[in-house]
């Protein structure tokens, strides 16, 4: 499986050059970003990836959606366990009928009006999310073949990595699970 992390954000560029939370709600891609995504998606071609899931966060879609255009793929699954950790600003999410009016041709209708923590997540609790993710995916006929766009924080508790921007980690599971950048060091 990849797992890649959303491109760079209006929060990001802004909490970069200040170390200052915006007060950016569920931001948007960069400029940056958007260009960051479509390289994220040049990527990923030939390395076997057929189904491409994604965090609801606004920034995750809007870099799936980019990477799914360049794979030709669609997105396949909207996934809030895969979500960022809730401790900015911009952690708080969308309801599914913004989220609608932004991106028209997916399905948001599993998820509830308030998919996102009300709270700051404990780190405990991303740490028991990637945990559950890991025990749903371990059995997944296309657990090789999925691609993941999420976030810093839920990469970091699943790998132990920390990834800058549309870093691609090639996350395996042997007896012990392998975790590897393979693009964004």
């Amino acid at each position: 499986m990849f797992l890649v992390r959303h491109g760079q954000s209006e929060f990001n560029k802004h909490f970069s050059a200040t170390g200052i939370d915006p007060g950016i709600r569920d931001p948007a891609l960069t400029d940056l970003g958007r260009e960051q995504a479509k390289i994220a998606g040049e990527v990923l071609i030939g390395r076997g990836v057929e189904h491409l899931w994604c965090s609801p966060y606004r920034r995750a879609i809007e870099t799936a959606s980019i990477i799914a255009d360049v794979l030709g793929l669609p997105i396949s699954r909207i996934e809030p366990m895969v979500g960022e950790r809730a401790a900015y600003f911009c952690d708080y999410g969308s309801a599914p009928t913004v989220l609608s009016g932004h991106f028209p041709h997916l399905d948001f209708s599993h998820l509830a009006d308030q998919w996102w923590p009300d709270h700051e997540e404990p780190l405990a609790g991303i740490q028991a999310r990637s945990v559950a993710f890991r025990s749903a995916t371990d059995g997944h006929p296309s657990r090789d073949r999925l691609a993941i766009v999420s976030h810093w924080g839920f990469i970091n508790a699943l790998t132990g990595l920390p990834v800058p921007n549309c870093a691609i980690v090639h996350y395996r599971l042997t007896p012990d699970p392998v975790a590897e950048v393979v693009h964004g060091e």
